[in-house]
């Protein structure tokens, strides 16, 4: 019976290897003057060039500022988020109200990126956007701002779109691991007087801690994937490229519109080998505090 359920695995695998595995021969492209008519075996290798040029060139700083900062934001701002919203939907009572909550909060995941933005840039539109119009009612503006023109804004923007779509998806995850929590716990902790925020502190959140570890070593690995679909949908305007463009799209642009394949790659490569470092340091330093990936 053991080989029947094996098998029924064999598909994913195949999947896996087929659009995981076997593109990543491309990264021979890092090291090439690539011509999509010569192929990978008859481009000329160059070693390091690209990767030379990527570091030396005027947007290099830029665009690891940007990646690093708008990684960071979503790391600080979004990580968190799920748990305080799983341990707020833990503590209702109410199992209609609970469901309510969280089939709202959940529904943004499923929603395409397009659809998204089109939401963003109707509620922040100078013309008949919400935003201006709720700020022009409480007089906190004189007249409407163009939010997805000015810089400064972006990144509040970006983040809390993030934020707002992804909060309820991650919360489930958090949720199920509460529900695993030993009940009678916290029947023994409110016998010795303990207040719900105590017990949130003292039961709940060591208990689910071990969850917890394992998504913060997923999100430092992915530190440098500040983005694509977002960004390049919000952030596409000449105005906010000071501070939208991150490596995922610098990359897109140099290598899709631009036709710099090689150079494009080895920016994407630099990316993955970053990446696959903080992953690294990352597990080693929850596996020394008790809890690891491997």
């Amino acid at each position: 019976m053991q080989w029947q359920v094996q098998v029924m695995i064999l598909p994913a695998l195949a999947l896996i290897l087929i659009f995981n595995y076997l593109p990543m021969y491309g990264v021979l492209m890092s090291f090439q003057d690539y011509n999509i008519f010569k192929g990978f075996f008859d481009s000329e290798w160059v070693g390091t060039k690209h990767f030379e040029a990527f570091f030396n060139s005027p947007d290099f700083f830029r665009v690891l500022r940007n990646t690093v900062v708008i990684s960071l934001l979503k790391l600080c701002i979004g990580f968190p988020a799920p748990i305080l919203l799983a341990l707020m939907l833990n503590e209702v009572k109410n199992m209609m109200f609970k469901r309510v909550i969280q089939t709202i909060s959940y529904l943004p995941h499923f929603l395409s990126w397009v659809i998204v933005s089109g939401f963003v840039v109707s509620l922040l539109s100078v013309d008949n956007g919400s935003v201006n119009i709720l700020l022009e009612k409480l007089n906190l503006i004189e007249k409407p701002i163009n939010f997805l023109s000015l810089p400064e804004y972006f990144w509040g923007i970006i983040v809390t779109t993030n934020v707002w779509k992804e909060v309820g998806f991650a919360t489930i995850v958090y949720l199920a691991a509460i529900a695993g929590v030993d009940q009678s716990m916290y029947e023994a902790a409110s016998i010795d007087g303990a207040s719900k925020f105590k017990q949130i502190f003292l039961i709940t959140l060591p208990s689910i801690m071990p969850v917890v570890i394992i998504f913060l070593i997923l999100n430092i690995g992915s530190l440098l994937n500040a983005g694509f679909d977002d960004l390049l949908l919000l952030g596409n305007s000449a105005m906010l490229r000071d501070v939208a463009d991150v490596i995922d799209t610098y990359s897109y642009r140099t290598g899709i519109i631009n036709k710099r394949y090689s150079y494009a790659a080895a920016v994407g490569l630099f990316k993955a080998i970053i990446s696959v470092g903080l992953l690294t340091m990352a597990n080693y330093i929850a596996r020394r505090a008790g809890t690891s990936l491997w």
